[in-house]
């Protein structure tokens, strides 16, 4: 299968649409940031709904979808979370009227996305989460609702029949038994529900179509989200190994948390201010990340060790491939130089030619999703 380079050009980032970050990608190397803004543009929310194939990935952390408009993608981020608050007619208004996304059931009201981390911290405690370590949160019994509710969100049904939407997977869990088939059959089932022609992709290889097309789609792919690390090693777009560990950026805010007793909401709010990885750590809570950084990094080489070199499947190269790494987990700087001094430690059955960090590590795979949609509505 020959996939098409539908990203040569460089990304570049515009304002978010009110709480619903939102990135476009364009042939301008030009860089604004992200800034959140109290209520969203009332104008750009009712042309907001995205058309055509789309790109959609579902993370512990976030939800984002990508559409390819011409020689741009637009991609837009919502957090993935709830917060229950007692319902009463004047805060259902009061949320109606900030345009917060909500929905009603059992006389409580569900905010959701970045809303839930506002209330959160207003009122001193955590937000939950509808996927815990890349999966549907067993614990949450209302986890299926908060997802379909945000991604209706971004997504209001297809324009032609059979529109491609194309949604990223986990691989299967090597650290824990797990099956990731619920997981996929119940988001697909939602898609499909709304008219779309559902297409999963595995979250690794999403990220080798976003980064590596220059490399003919041969490497490793690695997703570091908040709650698993998925890994895919593919051969020209062909996945020849996919699995996930269940360890992200939630696993270092808990370690961390835990170690030196403050919440993990405050260590991750530390990690998100700048956390730099390349200076010594001025405190503990940094002494702590430095430290758990190099605990999931040691941890995710030693299972590529494991996972490829008890393989049979792997074939016989004779040039070096890259690794790319992608998700918000690799954001911090200096995780390349940390990820490659953790992989020096381990001999791979494959030469490694470059160690990668995805142009936007966040947006990586809902892209890659998006490649694929756009592949399988053509015809080759």
């Amino acid at each position: 299968m020959k996939i098409k380079n539908f990203f040569k050009s460089k990304p570049s980032v515009q304002a978010p649409d009110g709480k619903d970050n939102e990135v476009e990608f364009k042939a301008k190397d030009e860089v604004l940031d992200l800034a959140d803004t109290p209520k969203p543009n009332k104008k750009k929310k009712t042309e907001g709904a995205l058309k055509g194939p789309i790109g959609l990935d579902i993370g512990t952390a976030n939800i984002v979808v990508a559409q390819n408009r011409g020689k741009d993608i637009r991609a837009l981020r919502q957090l993935n979370a709830f917060f229950t608050v007692p319902y009463s007619n004047i805060t259902k208004r009061t949320l109606l009227r900030d345009e917060v996304i909500f929905f009603e059931k059992d006389k409580k009201l569900y905010v959701l996305g970045y809303s839930a981390e506002d209330f959160a911290n207003t009122f001193g405690g955590n937000t939950r989460k509808p996927i815990e370590s890349g999966l549907l949160n067993p614990k949450e019994n209302e986890s299926i609702s908060v997802i379909r509710v945000i991604i209706s969100r971004f997504i209001q049904g297809p324009q032609t029949k059979n529109e491609k939407i194309c949604f990223s997977v986990p691989g299967e869990p090597l650290d824990r038994p797990a099956s990731v088939v619920f997981h996929e059959s119940i988001i697909r089932m939602h898609l499909k529900s709304l008219g779309y022609s559902p297409i999963p992709i595995n979250e690794g290889l999403a990220v080798i179509l976003s980064e590596l097309s220059s490399k003919n789609f041969t490497g490793i792919g690695i997703s570091m989200g908040g709650g698993m690390c998925n890994v895919c090693f593919a051969y020209l777009s062909v996945p020849v190994i996919t699995y996930s560990i269940q360890k992200g950026g939630d696993y270092i805010d808990r370690m961390v948390g835990s170690s030196i007793g403050e919440s993990p909401t405050k260590v991750k709010e530390i990690k998100e201010q700048g956390l730099d990885l390349t200076v010594e750590p001025k405190d503990r809570i940094e002494i702590g990340l430095h430290v758990f950084y190099d605990d999931l990094f040691s941890g995710l080489v030693k299972s590529l060790q494991q996972v490829l070199g008890s393989s049979d499947n792997i074939p016989r190269l004779s040039m070096a491939v890259p690794v790319v790494l992608s998700g918000g987990t690799v954001i911090p700087r200096g995780s390349r130089e940390r990820f490659e001094k953790a992989l020096s430690n381990v001999r791979l059955p494959i030469r490694i030619s470059d160690i990668i960090i995805a142009q936007k590590p966040l947006y990586a795979t809902a892209k890659g999703a998006l490649t694929m949609a756009m592949t399988e509505e053509k015809e080759i």
